[in-house]
């Protein structure tokens, strides 16, 4: 059924059979939960930098919690890039569960506790990790 035993990459595997583009969902909910971010970003062209953010954030989060080759390096150079933006780092971490939410959303049923207890541990690893750079 699905080539991953691990978790995470099993709730990013499902939620891509039923949603082609997660961006709209995970910023809606973005905004939604924090009104503020919206002005963070420019008018112009930022359909585009959301969705970049997005990819690469997921990239980073499925090697942070799978093979760690490199790519979770991100998360750490990301968090310092917003801290020189002005955006507090609580609000960069909150973007981590507001993707876990717009996952859970979006599965359903199929969000087993499984996936909910590795979602709850891999959040409060990258809280660890970004906060070791500060």
């Amino acid at each position: 059924m699905n080539a991953s035993s691990n978790p995470i990459e099993i709730s990013f595997e499902l939620a891509a059979s039923r949603c082609t583009d997660l961006t709209p969902l995970v910023y809606q909910r973005l905004f939604d939960a924090h009104p503020e971010t919206q002005a963070m970003f420019r008018s112009q062209g930022s359909e585009l930098v959301k969705g970049s953010m997005l990819a690469l954030t997921i990239e980073a989060i499925l090697d942070f919690a799978c093979a760690r080759s490199g790519h979770f390096r991100l998360i750490a150079c990301e968090a310092t890039s917003h801290d020189g933006y002005g955006t507090p780092r609580e609000l960069f971490i909150a973007f981590f569960a507001v993707i876990r939410d717009s996952l859970r959303d979006l599965l359903g049923e199929e969000w087993s506790s499984e996936i909910a207890h590795a979602w709850d541990q891999l959040l409060a690893d990258i809280d660890a990790f970004a906060g070791a750079t500060a």
